[in-house]
C-alpha cells in the first residue's frame, strides 16, 4: 500500500476524518522524509496530528518506530495520551506525577516496541542527570523527536523556558532522528531563533494562516469593569469561558463575586495550594464548572475545545501572549468571542512588574509597544493580528470584530482633534515618540515632560479629558491616513507629512473613530454556539449526547472532549445514525471510538423525546 493510502487509512481509522487540514499533510510528509521542520499552526489547526499520524505509518525495515514528543506540562501530555489511547493509538508518557507501576508499564511498552509515541517533559529529557535516560532511548531507537510549544525555546517568544534551550543537544545525541518544532504562535524572528537554537539542518518551515475566522475580537476601554465582565458572562450563560486578570488578588475577588451571582466559577493562580489549583483546573476541564478566573499561569495545555469566550481584564504583555491566550477560545471551530478590557494604567503596571522581576529587556519594550498599539487602534482586529505575524490579510471586512461590526463611534469634531494632535507634535519639535506626545496632550506632568519644559507649551493638556488609549488611537489613525510619519528605529519619533501640515493649516478633511466609552449592547445574548443552526429536536438530541459524554468521561476519568468534541455531537444529533456502520461515517469517530462507545451513542439517540 502506498504512503498516501496508508495515511488516509490511519486518519480515518484512528481519528475518523476523511481529509487533512491545511498544511497537515505537508508537515507529515516532511517527517516521513526524515527532514527537520518548524511548523506553526494556529490553535485549533490540528498541529498535534502532524506528529501523531506519522508515528503510525510503518517504518522502513531496520529503522526505529518510536517517536518522542517533548511536552511542557504533565496535564497536557496526560490529556494527549488519554486521547490517543481512546483512538486506539499506542502511546505512553513518563512524568514525575506517575506511580511506580505506571512508569514501569510505560517503560515496558517502549522496551517491547508496542509504544509508538512517548511523551516526556523537557526536564526529564535534558536536565542534569538525564544522560542515562537519553542513552536508554538511544538503545531503543528514536525515529523522530517532536517538540510541542516550541516558542518556549526563544527569548523573543512568550513563555520562554531556560530548560527548552537545552534541547539543542538532542540533534547531536540522536543523529539518526529528525527534529520537528511545533507551535501556535511565532513571528519570523521567533521561527528563526527556534531553528537556530535546535540546530536544525535546512528545516522545512511551514506556517499556517494565523487568522481565526470563528473568533470575534473586541477591545473595550475599562469603565465599570464588574459590569463589563457581567455583560460578557451573561451572553455566554451556560458556556465555558476563561477570564484572565493581572493579579492573584483580582482573580480571587472576581471568582468570589461571580459565584455570589450564581456563576459556577473557580480561581486559578500560583498562590493557591497545588492540590486546590489542580482540582480547580480538573473541574474546568471535566466540565464541572464553566468559568475559570485565572492569572496567565493558567492555559498552556488546556485542550478544552468548547471554550466560548476568553476575557482579559487588563492587557497581556505581548501580542504573542494575547494570540495564545485568546486562541483558547473556539478550538472546535465554532463561533466564540475574545474581549480585552483595556486601561491606560495597564502598561505602566506591566513595566513596573517587569522591572521588579529582573529588568525590562528590549524584547519586552517592543512587545509592550505592539500590545499598546493593538489596544488603542481603531481598525480591523483580525487584520492587525494577522499582519503582526507577517501575513497578508486581503479580506475587506472580517465581520467579526468591533471595528468591522460598526461598534466604534465616529467623533463629531475630527478636524479640531486632529489639529490639536498635530500641533503638539510640532510644538515638541517633532523629536519624540507616541508616549511623550500623549503625555503632553493628556496634561501629564511627568519627569520627561517637566525636564523639557513641555508642561509650559500651549498644547499641554489640550486633550486632558480624553483617555490616553483614545489619544493613542487618534495618533494611530492619523499615521495610517498618511498625516503623521513614524520615523527611526528602534524608538520611532513622530513627524508631520506634507499632508499633515496641510491638515494642520485647515486644508483637508479627516475622519476619526473612538471606542465607545460606555459599551452599548453590541452583542446581545445569543443561542449557544454548539446549538446554533440545530432544530429543536436536534438540540434535544445534542443535550442527551452531551449528558452521555459526561457520564462516559467520569467513568474513565478523562476530560469529556477526549470522548467526543461538540462538533462530533452536533453531527450525530443532525444525522441521527441508526447503526455502528452509520456512526463510523460521522466525522471524528474512528474504529476504536465506534467500538468503545457506539452502543451508548445509539441508545442516547434512540431515547424517547
Amino acid at each position: 500500500m502506498q504512503t498516501v493510502d496508508l495515511l488516509e487509512e490511519v486518519l480515518a481509522r484512528h481519528w475518523g476524518y476523511r481529509e487533512f487540514r491545511p498544511l497537515q499533510r505537508q508537515a507529515i510528509d516532511t517527517i516521513l522524509a526524515g527532514r527537520d521542520s518548524v511548523v506553526v499552526l494556529p490553535t485549533g489547526g490540528g498541529k498535534s496530528l502532524c506528529f501523531q499520524a506519522p508515528a503510525l505509518v510503518p517504518a522502513a525495515a531496520g529503522t526505529s518506530t518510536l517517536a518522542v514528543v517533548v511536552s511542557p506540562l504533565i496535564a497536557l501530555m496526560k490529556d494527549q495520551v488519554d486521547g490517543l489511547r481512546a483512538n486506539g493509538v499506542p502511546a505512553a508518557c513518563l512524568n514525575s506525577a506517575q506511580s511506580s507501576q505506571e512508569r514501569a508499564e510505560a517503560i515496558a511498552q517502549v522496551r517491547d516496541g508496542s509504544c509508538r509515541l512517548l511523551y516526556v517533559s523537557p526536564e526529564r529529557l535534558v536536565a542534569d542527570g538525564s544522560d542515562g535516560f537519553r542513552q536508554w532511548l538511544r538503545d531503543r531507537g528514536v525515529r523522530f523527536v517532536a517538540i510541542d510549544e516550541a516558542h518556549c525555546i526563544s527569548q523573543w517568544g512568550h513563555d520562554f523556558r531556560p530548560e527548552y534551550r537545552l534541547l539543542g543537544r538532542l540533534k547531536e545525541e540522536f543523529p539518526g532522528a529528525s527534529m520537528h518544532a511545533f507551535t501556535a504562535t511565532a513571528t519570523t524572528r521567533v521561527r528563526h531563533d527556534i531553528a537556530t537554537q535546535l540546530g536544525l539542518r535546512t528545516p522545512e518551515v511551514l506556517v499556517g494562516p494565523f487568522d481565526r475566522a470563528n473568533l470575534t475580537y473586541r477591545v473595550v476601554p475599562r469603565a465599570d469593569a464588574r459590569q463589563q465582565i457581567r455583560q460578557v458572562v451573561a451572553r455566554h450563560s451556560g458556556e465555558a469561558g476563561i477570564i484572565y486578570c493581572l493579579s492573584r488578588k483580582e482573580v480571587d475577588a472576581l471568582a468570589d463575586s461571580l459565584r455570589d451571582e450564581g456563576v459556577a466559577a473557580l480561581p486559578y493562580h500560583a498562590g493557591l495550594a497545588d492540590s486546590v489549583r489542580h482540582a480547580n483546573q480538573d473541574a474546568f476541564i471535566e466540565e464541572r464548572v464553566q468559568v475559570i478566573v485565572a492569572t496567565v499561569a493558567f492555559g498552556m495545555g488546556i485542550d478544552r475545545p468548547d471554550v466560548r469566550f476568553v476575557l482579559h481584564v487588563g492587557v497581556p504583555r505581548s501580542l504573542e501572549h494575547y494570540q495564545q491566550e485568546a486562541g483558547r477560545a473556539g478550538r472546535d471551530g465554532l463561533p466564540s468571542e475574545c474581549v480585552l478590557i483595556s486601561s491606560p494604567g495597564d502598561f505602566p503596571r506591566w513595566r513596573s512588574l517587569l522591572e521588579s522581576s529582573g529588568g525590562m529587556t528590549e524584547s519586552d519594550r517592543v512587545h509592550l509597544r505592539e500590545m499598546e498599539r493593538y489596544a488603542s487602534a481603531t481598525n480591523c482586529r483580525h487584520r492587525a493580528l494577522v499582519e503582526y505575524f507577517g501575513q497578508e490579510y486581503s479580506t475587506m471586512s472580517c465581520g467579526a470584530c468591533d471595528w468591522c461590526l460598526g461598534e466604534l463611534q465616529r467623533i463629531d469634531d475630527p478636524l479640531i482633534v486632529a489639529q490639536k494632535v498635530l500641533s503638539c507634535i510640532v510644538r515638541t519639535g517633532q523629536r519624540f515618540g507616541v508616549g511623550h506626545v500623549v503625555s503632553v496632550l493628556a496634561g501629564q506632568s511627568t519627569e520627561a515632560v517637566r525636564t523639557r519644559r513641555h508642561h509650559e507649551l500651549s498644547t499641554f493638556g489640550l486633550l486632558s479629558d480624553t483617555p490616553q488609549t483614545e489619544i493613542r488611537g487618534y495618533l494611530d489613525q492619523l499615521t495610517q491616513a498618511g498625516f503623521v510619519l513614524r520615523a527611526g528605529h528602534p524608538y520611532p519619533i513622530l513627524q508631520l507629512t506634507e499632508q499633515g501640515r496641510s491638515l494642520l493649516r485647515g486644508d483637508g478633511t479627516c475622519v476619526l473613530y473612538r471606542q465607545p466609552r460606555v459599551r452599548r449592547s453590541a452583542a446581545d445574548r445569543r443561542t449557544r454556539a454548539a446549538l446554533a443552526d440545530l432544530t429543536p429536536e436536534e438540540q434535544e438530541r445534542f443535550e442527551r449526547l452531551r449528558a452521555m459524554r459526561i457520564a462516559l468521561a467520569r467513568e474513565r476519568h478523562v476530560p469529556p472532549y477526549v470522548i467526543f468534541h461538540d462538533t462530533t455531537l452536533r453531527e450525530m444529533a443532525r444525522l441521527q445514525p441508526r447503526s455502528i456502520a452509520d456512526l463510523r461515517r460521522v466525522a471524528g469517530i474512528g474504529e476504536r471510538k465506534a467500538e468503545l462507545f457506539g452502543e451508548q451513542v445509539l441508545n442516547a439517540l434512540n431515547q424517547a423525546n
